[in-house]
């Protein structure tokens, strides 16, 4: 398991887990975009100290930008969108100087996303935009670069299409799949809260749309993360 950070709330609390279960359980922090709100500088200077040893995280995110969750007043939305972008940007600036994974959380926001990522010159290989939710065109932007999409349980909804289409024009090499727990519960459990074991789930659901073995796409989308988070 990859416990994912979002604020200064959960990062210790991972950090123990992962001592506790090492080998089990890896941990990520990073500062959720919804969560940039005033005082924000100081969460991102508390990021850097978790990468020292003895139990480092395995990945900086997420971190992104999310223009769907904004204020209804439109200055108030502005606002939050450049304190969004000035807090990915200084993110972005650490992942590049300590050379490590980098889990995106974008929605509403992609080219806005790429942009700063490009700008950053982050290497995209260690880049995964998390729970994606956009369409191929929009995967096929990000493997051109050398990044990757990773996908949730949103790939069995019905209303999903241009997700489904996105996981096949990526393809298996790059696959990576998870939970977003307690959200995004696949089919046939939506509606109740998301647990690691629907992962199961959506794998068997991803490897009818590939046509392969499901037993197939759970040890590739393993190794797969397993060489992005460097777990081997």
């Amino acid at each position: 398991m990859i416990a994912v950070g979002t604020s200064s709330e959960d990062w210790a609390v991972y950090r123990e887990l992962a001592q506790r279960w090492a080998g089990r359980i890896s941990y990520t922090v990073g500062l959720h975009p919804t969560g940039v709100e005033e005082g924000w500088e100081e969460m991102v200077r508390q990021l850097s100290p978790f990468f020292m040893p003895p139990c480092p995280p395995v990945a900086l995110g997420e971190i992104g930008l999310d223009f769907f969750h904004l204020p209804g007043d439109p200055v108030a939305a502005g606002e939050a969108i450049l304190r969004q972008e000035e807090a990915f940007r200084q993110q972005l600036s650490l992942a590049r100087e300590l050379e490590c994974p980098v889990v995106i959380h974008s929605r509403d926001a992609f080219e806005a996303t790429v942009r700063l990522v490009d700008e950053a010159e982050v290497d995209w290989e260690k880049v995964v935009f998390h729970c994606f939710s956009y369409g191929p065109n929009e995967v096929a932007a990000l493997n051109e670069r050398g990044g990757r999409a990773s996908f949730t349980g949103i790939v069995t909804y019905k209303n999903a299409s241009a997700v489904r289409e996105a996981l096949v024009r990526q393809g298996v090499a790059r696959l990576m799949i998870e939970t977003d727990c307690p959200y995004l519960t696949p089919e046939p459990h939506r509606g109740k809260p998301n647990e690691p074991a629907f992962v199961a789930d959506t794998g068997r659901f991803c490897a009818g749309l590939l046509g392969i073995g499901a037993d197939e796409l759970a040890q590739r989308t393993t190794a797969n993360a397993e060489a992005f988070f460097g777990l081997r």
